[in-house]
């Protein structure tokens, strides 16, 4: 817009004396130094936050012995505990979308890094089971409204690279729960062996991670619209009928995304359950939540009680997760290139199935390999978020789909770890919840094939 200024003020005045060519520089000079550091920021603000999206949970699943002993808890009861990440995922993640839209998607995700900073901080000192589980809530909660909003930061902020952003971020979450598995038995024995402080030194990175959306929360409250909301105020209702129709959102430059604080728009006449698509997703987001909490909850445990040291069970945990590093950025990147994801959803699928019969047949003997195709197969989670990206048209859409598609899977998911304890409890072995791990890769690859089908949630809600 400056630019186009600078550019009718210079055919104005070419009749007389002309201005110098620099002079436009000049005067968007500022801008264009806003323009480099504040995606910079946000990029780093989103991996950060990513970091933290995890270790609440797998620094629990490396100690969930000692927390088991400490706190006398039953294997219903931890099994129970396992479960409250998909329950506070579903119940606070539908909450996200509306909360974006009144304080914008900064100061949310500000709010749930310093959520998750007190509820790390506090859970371990809290003195019993229902104030473990409390805070344990407290510090999901902000993960669940961060989960839901980072696809839909990156739709908007950068949508001309959806796909490298999901990867990246996706990266950056398989980097911190990989680092929580592994560092945390080391870091506990390093500071005395109690499981407290080993559980609370988590809260750090998270304290960390709430830096640089702060400035993105001020930006929310001190300028709560931004210029292209005011341009949109003096459109004519025509145009702004045509604006609300177009097929996708204006597109940034790649330097220049939108301000962070922007608030997410309101998806107009959006009927989200009339799209089997966005059933798909969910339920195969559901299938793979409920593989991935029984993975971090309980894969130490089933390790440690086929004869292998805490130590080194926290690394094969460790292992699982770390596969997501190189994977959860390479993975986004291709999907976004198909136009079916059905084909990586089977490799995915395939790689959990032999992972689990491997547990089965030999849990000790061949632990480095089932780890490893474990955490190739939970890789299905940066696929799932790529796939919600892919399947909207619009930054709106993708708010409702990511918000439907993670609150309805993680209700989905909410039994599966907690059966698993009952069944590890009753039965005295891990065969029967080895063998329900691993019936339920079926369904998941059948309803992610569909899932990965071309087509849109608003063409099909709107055909319907």
């Amino acid at each position: 817009m400056m630019g186009g200024m600078a550019s009718e003020d210079t055919r104005t005045t070419s009749t007389t004396t002309p201005l110098p060519t620099r002079t436009p520089v000049a005067v968007s000079g500022p801008r264009s130094g806003t323009r480099a550091w504040r995606p910079r920021l946000l990029m780093a603000g989103i991996v950060l936050a990513a970091l933290n999206l995890r270790p609440a949970i797998t620094s629990l699943g490396a100690l969930l012995e000692e927390v088991r002993d400490g706190l006398g808890m039953s294997g219903t009861m931890a099994g129970l505990l396992t479960s409250v990440p998909p329950l506070c995922f579903a119940v606070f993640g539908v909450t996200a979308p509306r909360l974006a839209r009144r304080f914008g998607p900064g100061a949310v995700v500000c709010a749930g890094m310093a959520a998750i900073t007190a509820g790390l901080l506090i859970r371990p000192y809290t003195g019993g089971t229902a104030g473990f589980l409390a805070a344990s809530a407290l510090a999901l909660m902000g993960i669940a409204v961060s989960n839901v909003l980072m696809p839909v930061v990156v739709k908007r902020h950068f949508p001309d690279r959806v796909g490298s952003m999901t990867g990246l971020y996706s990266m950056a979450l398989a980097l911190g729960t990989s680092a929580a598995a592994a560092v945390t038995v080391p870091l506990t024995e390093a500071l005395g062996g109690g499981w407290r402080p080993g559980l609370a030194l988590w809260a750090g990175p998270a304290a960390a991670a709430v830096l640089p959306w702060l400035l993105f929360a001020r930006d929310a409250r001190q300028r709560p619209e931004t210029p292209a909301r005011a341009g949109q105020r003096s459109e004519s209702p025509a145009r702004a009928g045509q604006r609300s129709e177009s097929p996708a959102p204006a597109q940034p430059a790649p330097d220049a995304p939108a301000a962070p604080h922007a608030r997410v728009e309101r998806p107009d006449g959006l009927r989200i359950t009339r799209s089997r698509t966005a059933w798909a997703l969910a339920v195969f987001f559901g299938l793979q939540a409920t593989a991935a909490y029984i993975t971090m909850g309980w894969m130490a445990q089933i390790f440690r009680d086929a004869g292998v040291s805490a130590g080194e069970a926290g690394l094969l945990l460790a292992v699982t997760m770390a596969m997501g590093v190189p994977l959860a950025y390479v993975i986004p990147r291709v999907a976004s290139r198909l136009p079916r994801q059905g084909p990586i959803v089977v490799v995915l699928g395939v790689c959990g199935l032999a992972g689990y019969t491997g547990l089965y047949l030999a849990p000790a003997e061949g632990a480095w390999a089932w780890a490893v195709l474990l955490g190739v197969a939970n890789c299905a989670f940066p696929l799932a978020l790529t796939m919600v990206g892919m399947r909207a048209r619009t930054g709106a859409g993708v708010a409702q789909l990511s918000a439907f598609a993670q609150s309805t899977g993680y209700l989905i998911s909410i039994p599966g770890p907690l059966l698993v304890g009952v069944l590890y409890q009753h039965s005295g072995g891990w065969a029967l919840p080895l063998g329900l791990m691993a019936a339920l890769m079926l369904p998941q690859m059948a309803v992610g094939v569909l899932a990965g089908r071309p087509g849109t949630v608003e063409d099909e809600a709107a055909a319907r």
